[in-house]
């Protein structure tokens, strides 16, 4: 048995534009032709490939195919480009991330890259505990992940550690824990998540035996804008010492412990043999190890 690349190919577009339709816009072909393709993508294999919902999503085969077709489209991206014939193509390269890097110290490696190579990047945010399933899922090539071992057909390389420290305003702290910061200020003191899925500051509280339920919660689903709410004394929260720095040295900050969270980061991407991935590779992992702290 063989997989038709043509066929393939059409399931990644049908799974990076979300439906039928715009997929069929973009290949330049009716919604009936996308979904004939589908049907002899779906006959050829003898399994179901795509759930018809919106956005569609794939299925456990699905996910084999979409990774076979954009391996080959990067390989062939790369090819082309050896040969001097890829006529201005521009290579698109999916990546995970977690949201605080990203907001710190994760694009200028990939302006870098851009800078010198036709390609533009599909950046997918996620929790760093979460990131390696996009991997096996084959929607990105490559993540930031808190997983050190390998995703099935990948290899993984150290980035650092992204250290995130308990921090207030001089006026939170003032009112929450003017006698310490101890198990009971820290109960009533109102904290701030990302979201339902970040659970930092509920590890920072374990360790001083404060109940998870206890503290009343914000949730703020953005770095920058989580930062901002703890610089505007919402409540407290673990910043990465890139947000936290200049408001420590001025004073407008100030540590509620002297425990860090250490959040292991690293860098896992299809191990194949591609110029443009390895380029990648090679700009983020060595801004990691400059930028984080030493594991």
């Amino acid at each position: 048995m063989s997989i038709p690349l043509d066929l393939a190919r059409t399931l990644a577009v049908v799974v990076e534009e979300g439906t039928l339709d715009a997929a069929a816009r973009r290949l330049h072909v009716t919604p009936s032709a996308v979904s004939q393709r589908l049907r002899a993508l779906e006959d050829q294999l003898g399994r179901v490939v795509l759930v018809r919902s919106k956005p569609v999503r794939t299925t456990e085969a699905g996910d084999a195919v979409v990774r076979l077709a954009r391996q080959l489209a990067l390989l062939e991206h790369d090819a082309l480009t050896a040969i001097g014939t890829e006529d201005g193509a521009v290579a698109s390269v999916p990546l995970a991330v977690n949201a605080d890097s990203l907001a710190t110290w994760f694009l200028p490696p990939l302006a870098r890259v851009s800078a010198r190579r036709p390609v533009v990047f599909d950046l997918h945010r996620d929790d760093q505990d979460f990131t390696a399933g996009l991997l096996e899922a084959g929607t990105v090539m490559a993540a930031v992940t808190s997983r050190e071992t390998p995703v099935a057909g990948c290899r993984v390389r150290p980035l650092g550690v992204l250290r995130y420290e308990a921090v207030a305003t001089v006026s939170f702290a003032s009112r929450w824990f003017a006698d310490g910061v101890d198990t009971a200020s820290l109960a009533d003191a109102p904290v701030v998540d990302f979201d339902r899925r970040d659970d930092l500051q509920t590890q920072w509280l374990a360790r001083r035996a404060v109940a998870a339920g206890s503290p009343p919660r914000h949730r703020v689903p953005a770095s920058q804008d989580f930062a901002t709410a703890v610089e505007l004394g919402l409540g407290w929260g673990l910043l990465p010492r890139f947000q936290s720095a200049a408001g420590l040295a001025e004073g407008t900050l100030v540590r509620l412990g002297d425990d860090p969270i250490d959040v292991p980061l690293f860098w896992q991407q299809w191990n194949l043999t591609s110029s443009l991935l390895d380029d990648v590779a090679e700009e983020v992992v060595g801004e990691g190890r400059r930028v984080l702290a030493n594991g």
